[in-house]
């Protein structure tokens, strides 16, 4: 993958996470009750479901911040894919067929991210590893 294609597929993934975690962030009681009221009816205890609503919030909002930043770009990435496949999880228990699709074309991001992390040039990782370099 050439750079540009690179910045272009970060840039794509970090705008839509983040954007997901910004947008609920105000409203966090809200979504989290929201969340674990669609989950009445599946096989997991909203103990474990209203709590995991809240992280979902915030750890889109971080994980789409670090994404655009390019900043732990390959950490971010893993925690995206792996936030996906527990999205993708909980949305088969309560059957929501429809949201899937989006949801592994969102983990297809991640992986593209991951696979062709050689070619992150325009990105704070670089910053960092140049500081790292240049030191004695």
């Amino acid at each position: 993958m050439k750079t540009n294609a690179y910045l272009i597929t970060r840039l794509a993934i970090g705008a839509t996470i983040f954007g997901h975690g910004l947008v609920r962030l105000p409203k966090l009681g809200e979504f989290a009750q929201g969340t674990a009221e669609s989950f009445e009816k599946s096989i997991l205890p909203a103990a474990v479901v209203l709590p995991f609503g809240y992280l979902i919030a915030v750890s889109e909002f971080i994980i789409g911040l670090l994404v655009l930043a390019g900043l732990f770009t390959r950490q971010a990435s893993v925690a995206g894919g792996l936030l996906m496949i527990l999205l993708i999880a909980g949305t088969s228990l309560i059957e929501n067929w429809g949201a899937i699709p989006s949801q592994l074309l969102h983990t297809l991001f991640f992986i593209l991210l991951i696979e062709y992390e050689e070619a992150n040039s325009w990105a704070a990782d670089n910053l960092i590893k140049k500081r790292q370099d240049s030191r004695p």
